[in-house]
This record gives C-alpha cells, sequence and structure tokens, in this order.
C-alpha cells in the first residue's frame, strides 16, 4: 500500500512542478539586461577580491622576508610572480547604439520615407 500512495504522491509532484514551470512569463529585456549587470558585477566583484588577496600576500611575504633578515636567517630569494592587477572602479557596459535601434538604414536613401498620397489612394496599400 505505501507503494501506491508514493507513485500518486510522485506524480501529483510532478504535475504541480510541470504546471507552474509552464505558467512563467516570458523574461523580458529589462530583465536580461538587469540579470547581465548582475553577472557583471559578480565578475568584476571576484576580480577586486583576487586583488586584495594578492595585495595581502604581498604584504604578509615582504613581513616574512624583513623579519628573516632581522633575525640574521638566510632566506632563498622570494620567487617572482606577476603583478597584482587593479580592476579598477566598476564601469557597467553600455549596448552599442545598434542594439539600441538607433543606427541608420544599411543603404542610402533613394526617395523620402513618406509620400503626399493619402494612404487610401494608394494601390494595395504599397507606397508610391
Amino acid at each position: 500500500m505505501p507503494s501506491k500512495l508514493f507513485r500518486l504522491g510522485t506524480l501529483l509532484t510532478a504535475m504541480f512542478c510541470a504546471s507552474v514551470m509552464a505558467a512563467q512569463p516570458p523574461i523580458d529585456e529589462a530583465a536580461k539586461a538587469k540579470a547581465a549587470e548582475a553577472a557583471a558585477r559578480k565578475a568584476w566583484a571576484a576580480k577586486v577580491d583576487a586583488y586584495q588577496l594578492c595585495k595581502s600576500q604581498d604584504a604578509v611575504a615582504a613581513r616574512y622576508f624583513a623579519d628573516m633578515a632581522r633575525a640574521g636567517k638566510q632566506v632563498p630569494p622570494p620567487v617572482a610572480t606577476a603583478e597584482c592587477a587593479d580592476p579598477g572602479p566598476f564601469a557597467a557596459e553600455t549596448p552599442p547604439l545598434e542594439a539600441a535601434g538607433a543606427h541608420s538604414p544599411p543603404a542610402d536613401a533613394a526617395q523620402p520615407p513618406s509620400s503626399q498620397v493619402p494612404e487610401a489612394k494608394l494601390e494595395n496599400g504599397a507606397k508610391k
């Protein structure tokens, strides 16, 4: 008997999950842009964290070598590593003008975009 209840519960759960997923509205452009900016901020924050870690490791190594020199102990020379790269302030990427729809048409205009003929007089809705 418990296996039938388990099957029924699984079936009801699957039906509920499918109905919830089907009811989600499509994502609009503003939400996509907001998600992209959040991802960019997260990547920038990771770069800042790596920079701060690099600077603190350099400070610890410098103090270690200074303490060893003061104590008169011989230590091997430090290993050369890459410079700490400062990511700078966060700058959100703005979409290029072409993405915003503010670009010119690809071809030169051969005639004005509109005419003086009323739309009712045009044949088949075509412009003259």
